[in-house]
């Protein structure tokens, strides 16, 4: 039996094809995932990311404890501000990528991937230490996520709350929409400006009607997961089972910034990290575009001159740039821009060559 949202029922009245997406019936798409793709980039999406994983840590020793476990310093978070990170086995592997929200100095909350929330928690459980309570609320929270240039304009018709004073990866709480209260972050994962809506279950029909009804004038649709994969590739944000694994460590998939290896606190990995961040690494995750007509998809090989080098993470073809690209961890000789490589689509060796990424970067 699939997990569901509570959004589900919401789904056919919107057109909704639903797909089973880690053990959860889920929206691939609504209309289609090209016209979800593009409305995002020019005007504004809204997207049930439910499914996500949330964890609340409790405690006098939560900031001790998550400087233990995440790369990133979270000692610099001040109330009210959100930060990226990735958590580590020692030998460098990824856990998982979330964000860790700091409520206030002894309550944080951690968001993350919907795969990994048994995982997830049962790590952080083995290595739970202090005056520190772990809360699983995955089931309690929705999460909804309204992206795209038209956003901020859109969520204000609903709200009070002047959002032009939240800055990006920042987060007010108790704010109403409608008669619902909610904590909304400057935060997304589609390379545009947007917002997070965390709320109670039985908040989210209000909260998503609410929306689409305030943002239709705007051109505000529903998207699915299709499109928020396109979104988040262009942008060259990562998606944990493809461009991080336990196999792939931060450095190597290109997120060194969320890498705070200079840190007092000991993290796990932290020897590892720090020597890939000072020496270099053997492999890096690279931009492919295509040369030959194909598209590079997830888990083909990359060759040079025959001899493999390494493999696509993530490919498609771009709705925003009309081209077929990919992301490939391959061997560092290889990884210049510029390079030709080969791609094996199928049965066929196809040309392509490594590029600069983001391939796709929001204007300010």
């Amino acid at each position: 039996m699939l997990k569901r949202t509570p959004l589900f029922d919401l789904y056919k009245d919107y057109g909704g094809k639903t797909i089973d997406f880690g053990g959860w019936e889920l929206p691939v798409q609504f209309s289609s995932i090209k016209g979800e793709h593009e409305a995002v980039r020019s005007k504004a999406g809204l997207f049930d990311v439910s499914h996500m994983g949330e964890v609340e840590v409790r405690g006098e020793d939560s900031l001790e404890f998550l400087q233990r476990l995440l790369t990133n310093d979270v000692s610099l978070l001040k109330e009210g501000q959100a930060l990226y990170s990735a958590m580590c086995y020692e030998d460098g592997g990824t856990v998982d990528d979330l964000l860790v929200y700091k409520r206030n100095e002894n309550l944080y909350l951690v968001v993350i991937n919907a795969s990994n929330i048994e995982k997830d928690i049962a790590w952080m459980e083995k290595h739970q230490t202090g005056d520190v309570s772990l809360i699983n609320r995955s089931d309690e929270i929705c999460l909804l996520a309204i992206q795209g240039p038209l956003a901020a304009g859109i969520l204000q018709k609903v709200t009070d709350e002047n959002l032009s004073q939240l800055k990006p990866f920042y987060f007010k709480e108790d704010v109403s929409i409608g008669s619902e209260k909610a904590l909304v972050s400057r935060t997304g994962y589609t390379g545009e400006d947007g917002f997070e809506i965390y709320c109670e279950s039985g908040s989210a029909k209000e909260i998503w009607t609410l929306l689409l009804e305030a943002g239709k004038q705007d051109g505000l649709i529903p998207c699915g997961l299709g499109a928020r994969d396109t979104l988040r590739f262009e942008a060259r944000l990562p998606l944990y089972g493809q461009e991080l694994t336990k196999d792939i460590t931060p450095i190597e998939a290109g997120i060194g910034f969320a890498v705070k290896t200079g840190k007092e606190s000991d993290f796990f990995g932290k020897s590892v990290l720090a020597d890939q961040k000072e020496n270099g690494v053997q492999r890096k995750m690279v931009g492919l575009e295509m040369i030959e007509k194909g598209i590079p998809r997830h888990g083909y090989q990359v060759f040079v001159q025959g001899e493999l080098v390494g493999e696509v993470t993530t490919g498609t073809q771009s709705p925003t740039l009309k081209k077929n690209i990919g992301l490939a961890l391959i061997a560092k000789e290889h990884s210049e821009p510029g390079t030709i490589v080969d791609v094996q689509v199928r049965s066929r060796v196809l040309k392509a060559k490594v590029v600069k990424t983001p391939f796709y970067k929001r204007q300010k």
